[in-house]
């Protein structure tokens, strides 16, 4: 007979979180487990709204509130709006996890104009615009006794390309690589005021977007060989890392890029090179 794993304790509880991108793959993870972990969820969408009501429906199931909300996060406009509709149903926001992101290839010489926008302006404007709306959110709100040690936490999805070049991807790797000094610059701008900045780095996860990577034995034992812990990670393996840095438990945690790649920017190329 299985046992269930066990339930994380509701450390959100009476929190609520935007994460953008929720709908699919690891912001839908992410979502996942701050709902279960006791927090308000507004699950941002910029195409199906079906995949994000199915999100919105597990974390209801698991006893959390969520409301699933349409916005282009490279739109201001619609930032804003997303952001005066989690106040108007929730109250507030604590939490902000800035997971939207797109990826256009190609090689450098063939790369347009237009795919290099589009991938600065949703994954490094976007998070801007909504690390910007949550910030003012914060320091409107104040301090709410017992409800957390810090006045507001923001959390960057971003990719062990903030520090590895990715040749035929130029864009989406200058992308994470501002996306990681941003977080900084703001991580030191804002700890004063009591607001958290910190980024995730993931590595290869398991997502509908990269199925061709692991769903073909053969691609998946290539892409096994940048990896020394021999395995592909999941969304739930960013959405553990995200509560954790979104949690009190990680309080001292500032202006930091944790890295969760499976060993992946451990160069396992040099592994027999020495």
């Amino acid at each position: 007979m299985n046992q269930e794993s066990p339930k994380p304790s509701a450390v959100l509880n009476g929190q609520t979180a935007v994460v953008t991108g929720g709908s699919s793959g690891i912001g839908a993870g992410i979502a996942r487990a701050l709902g279960e972990a006791g927090a308000n969820v507004v699950v941002n969408y910029s195409g199906s709204r079906e995949r994000a009501e199915e999100v919105v429906a597990r974390i209801r199931e698991q006893g959390s509130q969520a409301v699933a909300v349409q916005a282009d996060v490279s739109s201001e406009s619609d930032v804003e709006a997303m952001f005066r509709q989690a106040v108007e149903i929730f109250g507030t926001v604590d939490i902000l996890i800035s997971n939207a992101g797109v990826q256009q290839d190609a090689a450098f010489t063939e790369m347009t104009l237009d795919e290099w926008n589009k991938v600065i302006s949703i994954n490094l404007t976007g998070a801007f615009l909504c690390a910007r709306a949550a910030t003012r959110e914060f320091l409107r709100r104040g301090m709410v006794p017992g409800r957390s040690s810090a006045l507001g936490k923001i959390i960057f999805v971003s990719s062990v390309h903030e520090i590895i070049p990715w040749s035929g991807r130029v864009n989406y790797a200058a992308s994470k690589g501002g996306l990681m000094l941003f977080m900084k610059s703001i991580a030191q701008e804002l700890g004063a005021k009591g607001i958290r900045v910190n980024s995730i780095a993931p590595g290869a996860i398991r997502t509908p977007i990269n199925r061709e990577s692991w769903d073909d034995p053969e691609a998946k034992a290539e892409l096994l060989k940048l990896i020394p812990r021999n395995r592909i990670g999941d969304s739930s393996d960013i959405g553990k890392a995200a509560l954790w840095l979104a949690s009190d438990e990680s309080d001292y945690v500032h202006g930091t890029s944790l890295v969760v790649d499976g060993g992946m920017t451990l160069y396992p190329g040099f592994i027999s090179a020495g």
